[in-house]
């Protein structure tokens, strides 16, 4: 069954503000090179601040301030060893809005335009 024109908008509003922390999160330029260090690595144990730094070129405050807006996104996780953290690409993550999103954008153009 196909929804009527402003039923798909309404999903998408929805997709949208669902969406908005991920966006924020992902939609910053300093983020994505981070976020591409963490999915770049063969390490399965995580990243630690120092190591993200080394990779980036970033300040050690400035990672672990975009490290927080990440995990508050719930883009990435952090694993605690004794003092250690460990940072790692949440695979589980509210990424998967971004695919809803997408996908009822697509859908809306292709019945309406």
């Amino acid at each position: 069954m196909s929804l009527n024109k402003q039923d798909q908008l309404n999903n998408i509003k929805e997709d949208f503000i669902s969406s908005q922390k991920v966006l924020q999160a992902i939609g910053d330029e300093t983020r994505q090179s981070i976020l591409l260090v963490l999915m770049g690595t063969d390490c399965q144990t995580g990243l630690r601040v120092g190591e993200i730094t080394e990779k980036t070129h970033l300040s050690r405050p400035a990672v672990s301030h975009h490290l927080k807006i990440l995990r508050e996104a719930d883009v990435i996780l952090m694993r605690k060893e004794g003092t250690k953290n460990f940072y790692f690409i949440n695979i589980r993550s509210k990424i998967g809005l971004l695919k809803n999103l997408v996908t009822d954008i697509d859908k809306f153009l292709e019945d309406f335009h």
